[in-house]
């Protein structure tokens, strides 16, 4: 039977060398695009290098002609796959395999030495040639999600998924050929231990160099050093010309073997890894586990979470209740309840074992506890859990309680009323409630009636009083007030205590004559503000943006030429003076509060509120600290009260050295993402508690973003934060954020809403690239 195995294998590997034989030399100059030419052929034209569909554009790889949807099998720069139809792909004079969009050249593959000459195999094996006719790169050794007949994994290669069967980049899954001999699958961004795999198979014995490979006649075997030999697929299947087999791993996580028939132009799996759907680690995303149902997949959320974004499991879900912070400094018991979710496993985090304990033991403990979010118990064992909870799917083979931490107000809206009374007592009830919504509306009508009267009688009376008054100064909770410069300057005490310079203008401290409030004046250079229409029409605007992380702005005075606007008082200064003053810095968890408050800040002013607004000065000095150290954003509407061709020509909105993105330089639209950068190099500083251009320190170490950057790349971010004790999931969480922030494309950089649930840990975060101005220095 070994003798009949090794001559089926010795077959396919004649039959593949037969096909590398013919091929189509692809010449120096040679061109293709996504709408005409967009191609280049296997002489039997059973395999295509060249452009293929992808969500929102095309991507660059090889694909099976003739299938449905192009079925790719081979796809480059997988980071970002995706170009526009403008996109030329070009093997250019000189030897490189570029795609220029407009003037931009990004290289395709990046072999050793110049390329002479390229082919595309029957085999779908694309190979570049030097002027020697060496080979000096193929295909074949460098797959991305996909094995085709005669070629093979080697030790230490791995594949991974894409992210979705519409979108060939990166995805969550990956399967490795290990040099230990085990073939094995992990989640994304994951270490390469046992507690994080989901798949293994190897040789009895193992031996050296084990390899991963296909067969032409679908069958996939490991194969060593030894010529010991492993089928994984119990044997082959029909050789024929008009199939072609491949091995994959999908974007679910398991990876199948396909047959692929050019007559019928259809797929057809005949083997996989699992059968079980939520085998794979991860499969639903944060906070959520996956179920079997009717032998398919099913994502649900933890009680008390929704969906991210409905319809799309990886993003994994999140809180649909606020959360009280625990600078309340007292137990949550009284704010949240405990719920069960029955017979799940999840990724083991726990921070506190508690031994001997009942399930109410449990609840109560964690209900006691700030930190406690959730717990696992089972067999009279309670462990302690913070959020987020991964790789959850349900097993009712095990008999482990997830408890989950709830608020209250979740829990009273939450129930649906329980419809297994008697069929009588229904009836009865219904009635019941009939007669008493038929009360309620009259009731409420009455009411309406009343109060629209009141209303309107109030709402004549008010208009009257306005058209008494001179100027309109509306309500401090409904619009800014218009103060008198006399007023301001009385409040200032002639402007007399300054509480610091930017690069608008003077703030000043001020105490109202009515009810003695704290304010802040800042006096605006009279060089930058706008004429009186649309400095009125902007302070509407931004009057009308009320948060929670956003200083208040009370008022605002135009007299002349004179501009001041009024802000509420905020007593612990800014960011700066808490974190860059070594006696007492900020702890790792008021650091991380600190960079969602931010987070939250910006969001609103990018999306929520009702008109766009990019700070453009993101900075400490620009975030300020009420009497809670909530963090709040400052001078957020300066962008919109300046002229209008002083977002391009002066120098100080376009923010402060060391935290100006870098469009700002070369005359490219600024959009939000603008904000994203600073905010990132923020968030860097709130790592390592140091500001982020520091000339005093080593030359290495004097630019914040190359240092963290370098030592991100090395493995040694635990430099960033020297001793400090940090949550090291958090910490590792932070880095990354941060690094995808500076990125100097402006779009690989994340939204906001993006950022602050990766800084939630709702959402899992891709590997970020290297910074592309890293590569230039």
């Amino acid at each position: 039977m070994a003798v009949l195995l090794w001559l089926l294998i010795l077959s396919a590997f004649h039959a593949v060398a037969l096909a590398q034989q013919r091929q189509f030399n692809i010449t120096l100059g040679s061109s293709l695009t996504p709408t005409t030419n967009s191609s280049w052929f296997s002489p039997s034209r059973r395999f295509a290098f060249g452009f293929y569909e992808q969500t929102n554009g095309y991507a660059v790889g090889i694909y099976i002609v003739g299938m449905p949807n192009k079925t790719a099998v081979w796809t480059a720069n997988r980071n970002s796959p995706v170009v526009p139809s403008n996109t030329v792909l070009h093997l250019t004079n000189d030897g490189r395999l570029i795609v220029k969009v407009g003037n931009q050249e990004i290289s395709v593959i990046n072999p050793s030495r110049a390329i002479a000459s390229a082919s595309l195999m029957d085999t779908g094996n694309f190979v570049l040639y030097d002027s020697d006719r060496n080979v000096i790169w193929q295909s074949f050794d460098n797959p991305t999600n996909t094995l085709l007949p005669g070629q093979h994994l080697s030790a230490g290669q791995e594949l991974f998924s894409s992210a979705s069967e519409a979108d060939d980049s990166f995805g969550f899954f990956r399967l490795i050929m290990q040099v230990d001999g085990y073939l094995v699958q992990y989640p994304a961004n994951t270490p390469y231990t046992a507690p994080y795999a989901y798949y293994e198979s190897h040789i009895s014995g193992v031996g050296n160099n084990v390899s991963l490979n296909l067969a032409d006649d679908g069958l996939l075997y490991l194969l060593n050093s030894n010529n010991s030999l492993k089928n994984l697929t119990r044997g082959g299947y029909r050789r024929e010309r008009t199939i072609i087999y491949m091995m994959k791993i999908d974007a679910d996580g398991i990876f199948r073997v396909y047959s692929h028939s050019l007559n019928q132009q259809n797929s057809s799996v005949i083997w996989s890894s699992t059968d079980d759907r939520c085998d794979p680690k991860g499969l639903c995303g944060l906070n959520g586990f996956c179920t079997n149902i009717d032998a398919q997949a099913k994502c649900m959320c933890l009680p008390g979470f929704d969906f991210v974004m409905p319809g799309n499991w990886r993003a994994g879900c999140e809180r649909s209740f606020p959360t009280e912070t625990c600078r309340l400094k007292e137990n949550t018991s009284k704010y949240y309840d405990m719920r069960t979710v029955e017979n799940t496993v999840w990724e083991d985090s726990t921070y506190v074992v508690l031994g001997g304990t009942t399930k109410e033991d449990c609840e109560q403990a964690c209900l006691q506890d700030c930190n406690c979010e959730a717990a696992l118990f089972k067999d009279r064992e309670c462990r302690k859990q913070k959020l987020p909870l991964r790789y959850g799917r349900r097993d009712l083979g095990n008999s482990n309680l997830t408890l989950v931490k709830v608020g209250i107000n979740f829990i009273h809206n939450e129930g649906v009323p329980n419809q297994t009374v008697e069929e009588t007592k229904g009836k009865k009830l219904r009635i019941d409630i009939l007669i008493a919504s038929i009360t309620l509306a009259l009731f409420a009508l009455l009411v309406l009636g009343i109060s629209g009267f009141l209303i309107h009688r109030i709402h004549v009376w008010t208009c009257r009083k306005i058209q008494e008054s001179r100027s309109v100064q509306l309500c401090e909770d409904v619009a800014p007030r218009a103060f008198s410069y006399a007023e301001l300057e009385q409040a200032t005490s002639g402007f007399k205590e300054a509480l610091g310079r930017g690069a608008f203008g003077t703030v000043f401290k001020g105490i109202l004559a009515e009810g003695q409030k704290v304010i802040a004046v800042k006096r605006l250079d009279k060089e930058l503000v706008e004429g009186e229409t649309e400095f009125q029409t902007e302070i509407k605007i931004i009057g009308k943006t009320h948060h929670r992380n956003l200083v208040r702005l009370l008022g605002y005075c135009l007299e002349g030429s004179r501009r001041l606007l009024v802000y509420a008082y905020m007593t612990n200064g800014s960011l700066a003076d808490v974190l860059f003053k070594p006696e007492k810095q900020p702890t790792w968890e008021e650091r991380c509060g600190f960079a969602r408050d931010i987070a939250r800040g910006l969001l609103y002013l990018h999306d929520e509120c009702e008109t766009q607004i990019i700070h453009c000065d993101i900075k400490p000095q620009n975030i300020l600290m009420d009497d809670q150290f909530c963090a709040k954003i400052s001078d957020f509407g300066m962008a919109k009260l300046l002229k209008k061709d002083q977002t391009r020509t002066y120098t100080g909105i376009r923010g402060t050295r060391g935290y100006v993105a870098p469009e700002w330089h070369r005359n490219m639209p600024v959009t939000v993402k603008a904000d994203v950068y600073s905010f990132g190099v923020v968030l860097l500083e709130l790592i390592c508690r140091r500001k982020c251009v520091d000339m005093s320190l080593d030359e290495n170490e004097a630019i914040l973003e190359y240092w963290v950057y370098n030592c991100f790349d090395a493995g040694e971010i635990d430099k960033l934060v020297g001793d400090e004790e940090v949550d090291r999931r958090q910490f590792e969480r932070m880095v990354k954020i941060s690094i995808w922030c500076i990125q100097e494309e402006p779009s690989l950089r994340p939204s906001m809403k993006k950022v602050l649930l990766m800084l939630e840990g709702t959402v899992e975060i891709p590997m970020p690239p290297s910074p592309s101005f890293l590569s230039s220095i």
